[in-house]
């Protein structure tokens, strides 16, 4: 996504493929060959989430036992074989769904999920898209919760949409109403399926919106029905600071408890304008529903490691498109 918001310039997520300050969502782009499979992933003992053999990151060690760089494939491996998020996009989202949950309750795990498809996403930047109209959108959240059925899944929803409509890019008017009812139909969706918890993204410490407007949009896009919001999607603040910048929006809710994107945040931000690519940050803490913290229901890595947050002009790669040099720094520079 593209964050265009904020006083700081520091709004937006920072992740699979969106732009500014943004998120950089997508779906992105499996890291494998043709001919090379992915290595078999086991389950992490006592670990609630679900291990994808699937990921760019898993593909992509593969490749590099067969190429005989087995040094880079035991590096990577601390991306591969952590838990992390599914993302959903235009493309075969309900298939998707129902394939990841089905192997995530085959092996005794929760899935994650996060729905990225919402009209004029990501104010038209890295990570723009999503589906063409309102209808069209409620017929997709229809399908993937539909997929989900009556397996255990966490979904967070629509990274940047919310914190977009307070900001100079986002949607306006009669658009931003729209949304707002958007994101409400997908949580009451969503939440017709007994074992699916869901988060409203909100955004980042670092972009600009008082928690009380935050709180005002949140409400009107149906946090109430929602188990809570999801803080840091793609960005690189430290756990700290979001847990209090989390605190503070819980305050405004009601007490709503929330979850955390640790993907990338293990040397914290590089700066309110550093969102995209940027260097020497590293792995985070691993996910996990024992985060010590009250109100603080996980740990997520919902950005997937490795994969871009969008061309940056260094020649990096479209958002989402995995990045074997940054996944390896990534993964070189983790505690």
């Amino acid at each position: 996504m593209s964050g265009c918001s904020g006083s700081d310039g520091a709004g937006g997520t920072g992740s699979s493929g969106t732009g500014s300050s943004g998120t950089g969502m997508s779906a992105g782009t499996p890291g494998g060959s043709p001919g090379v499979g992915p290595v078999v992933l086991n389950q992490l003992p006592g670990q609630a989430f679900y291990v994808s053999d699937q990921t760019s990151a898993a593909q992509q060690v593969g490749v590099l036992r067969s190429q005989g760089r087995s040094a880079e494939a035991d590096t990577l491996l601390r991306i591969a074989a952590q838990p992390s998020s599914q993302w959903l996009g235009e493309q075969g989202a309900r298939d998707i769904a129902d394939q990841v949950s089905r192997r995530a309750t085959e092996a005794g795990r929760t899935a994650v999920f996060v729905a990225y498809d919402i009209p004029h996403r990501d104010c038209g930047q890295y990570s723009a898209g999503g589906a063409p109209d309102a209808a069209s959108y409620r017929s997709w959240i229809t399908g993937v919760a539909q997929a989900l059925g009556d397996r255990k899944a966490w979904v967070v929803l629509e990274p940047d949409a919310v914190a977009h409509t307070l900001d100079d890019c986002g949607v306006k008017g009669d658009l931003a109403a729209e949304r707002y009812g958007l994101l409400a139909f997908a949580v009451q969706e969503l939440k017709k399926r007994p074992n699916v918890r869901v988060y409203l993204d909100a955004g980042n410490p670092g972009w600009a919106q008082a928690p009380d407007d935050l709180a005002t949009v949140l409400r009107k896009s149906g946090i109430a029905a929602a188990d809570g919001f999801a803080v840091n999607v793609a960005n690189f603040y430290p756990t700290d600071r979001n847990v209090a910048y989390g605190n503070r929006l819980s305050a405004a809710l009601d007490g709503k408890h929330f979850v955390i994107d640790t993907s990338r945040s293990g040397n914290g931000s590089a700066g309110a304008d550093s969102w995209c690519n940027p260097p020497g940050r590293a792995l985070g803490e691993a996910p996990t529903t024992e985060t010590g913290r009250p109100g603080v229901d996980a740990y997520l890595w919902i950005k997937n490691p490795g994969e871009s947050d969008g061309q940056c002009g260094r020649g990096e790669p479209p958002a989402g498109r995995f990045w074997l040099p940054y996944a390896l720094g990534l993964a070189q520079a983790a505690h």
